[in-house]
């Protein structure tokens, strides 16, 4: 019943804004409406609204129009709302979200959690568009064609995280948005692997709460770790990191990754003979995934 309900609720509170497409100014609920839709966050602070936000954007004809006001323009807001869910957020917020990331995230990342520009977020806050845009006017047009990404692919992973914060959830979230980058144009696939940074290490922190072998967990985060480099096409480092560990200290249930790794990068380094130890050691999804980064490399 209780279910039934909500969803009443975000029918109903989803028809008005559609017909008003007034942006929403609750992050939670824009967040779970995300959730539902398969779309990014478009998220500003609220003081960002108090003047004049001019932007730029292409009509139907391909001509590149200035807008005004980015919260008065009518033609805008129904194209913002297509593409994802644009939510202003109350300056009263800040210090509680900023608590969330404090010390946890690099110098450009704070530094576009402070400033009024437009950031796009996953359904749990984590912002994507970390790089700043440089030009005077923000173009819509080119935010929509960047980061207007459908999450339907890591949408269960997403689900869990939200739902309950543990090393599982953060790991495999971590590991879907690695397997995500891999379909994404190139310009946007080092701003995943970013993400699946933040999850990775969200992940390592939340090690200390689960009550299995840590030792192992960590390992399965640092094999993770090397996946990134592979998509980044530097095989001989993920080869160099692999020599480093130790193949005794390694847990069985690690050896089937440490396989999928070996045979990737030797793979993807050109060395067929190498990989050739490896391959019958890999499942067939890891190898399927494996052929993806070796495409990748070549």
């Amino acid at each position: 019943m209780k279910q039934l309900f909500t969803s009443i609720v975000f029918l109903l509170f989803f028809g008005n804004i559609t017909l008003a497409q007034q942006w929403m100014t609750n992050l939670e609920i824009a967040q779970d409406l995300a959730l539902i839709q398969n779309k990014m966050v478009l998220m500003v602070w609220e003081e960002t609204t108090h003047y004049q936000y001019p932007v730029l954007v292409k009509d139907d004809s391909g001509r590149t129009l200035l807008i005004e006001n980015l919260f008065e323009d009518e033609t805008v807001s129904p194209l913002i709302w297509e593409n994802f869910v644009p939510v202003i957020v109350n300056e009263n917020r800040y210090a509680d979200l900023y608590e969330k990331i404090k010390g946890k995230r690099k110098q450009s990342y704070i530094d576009k959690f402070n400033d009024d520009s437009i950031k796009i977020m996953d359904v749990n806050g984590n912002i994507l568009n970390v790089d700043g845009y440089t030009e005077s006017y923000t173009n819509i047009t080119e935010i929509i064609s960047e980061y207007a990404v459908n999450t339907e692919f890591i949408a269960s992973e997403l689900a869990d995280y939200r739902k309950e914060k543990t090393f599982y959830s953060a790991f495999y979230l971590a590991s879907k948005y690695l397997d995500f980058s891999l379909y994404a144009k190139p310009s946007l696939r080092p701003k995943l692997i970013d993400l699946s940074n933040i999850y990775l290490e969200d992940a390592k922190r939340l090690v200390e709460n689960n009550s299995e072998d840590k030792t192992v967990l960590m390992q399965r985060a640092e094999l993770l770790e090397t996946v990134q480099y592979l998509i980044d096409k530097r095989p001989k480092k993920v080869l160099r990191m692999l020599k480093r560990m130790d193949a005794d200290t390694i847990d069985n249930v690690n050896q089937n990754y440490v396989a999928y790794l070996y045979y990737t990068a030797y793979m993807s380094s050109g060395d067929i003979e190498e990989a050739a130890v490896w391959k019958s050691k890999i499942s067939s999804v890891n190898l399927k995934k494996a052929q993806m980064i070796i495409n990748l490399n070549t």
